[in-house]
């Protein structure tokens, strides 16, 4: 698929069909996650493939699911991160994101559907999963393909023009 259509196609699918994600395509999503730049190159990333009986403990920490067959949880290790100048902030987050990002667009890219969850507690989910103490949860991301009679929400293709957003210096 052509980039500029899979970022302008791209949607947060609401309910997916009972249909599994094929091994090989999965594969392709997680590994545009691990290609993914990250500070320093540390990739501080953890994904954790959630599936079958296993999605009960999704169900448990967040009603954002929507019937998805498969989710990807995308956590860091806050141990192996860099500290940006000045001490306030470090990384862990944005190669998270930048990670979830990726795997998110290939989803696109390979005829899946996929919804970026962050309505749960993370400090819940952390202990559901009984993920390591240095791990931080950023997001789950549900995986599968749309039942057929879902679309993107109305305000979907609304954008602020550019010259909102963006400013020439």
């Amino acid at each position: 698929m052509d980039f500029n259509d899979v970022i302008k196609n791209r949607y947060s699918c609401k309910s997916f069909s009972d249909k599994e994600v094929e091994k090989d395509k999965l594969m392709k999503v997680l590994e545009a996650g691990r290609i993914a730049p990250t500070a320093k190159n540390l990739e501080p990333q953890k994904i954790y493939v959630i599936k079958g009986e296993k999605l009960k403990l999704i169900d448990k920490a967040t009603p954002c699911r929507y019937n998805a067959p498969l989710c990807l949880v995308v956590a860091f290790n806050k141990e192996n991160v860099f500290t940006y100048p000045g001490g306030k902030r470090n990384s862990g987050i944005e190669d998270a994101t930048i990670v979830a990002t990726h795997m998110l667009l290939e989803a696109t890219n390979q005829g899946l559907d996929s919804c970026w969850i962050n309505f749960f507690n993370p400090d819940e989910l952390k202990e559901i999963l009984k993920l390591n103490s240095n791990e931080e949860i950023l997001m789950i991301l549900d995986l599968g393909y749309k039942n057929d009679d879902v679309k993107p929400l109305d305000n979907h293709y609304k954008r602020k023009k550019l010259e909102e957003t963006v400013v020439f210096m």
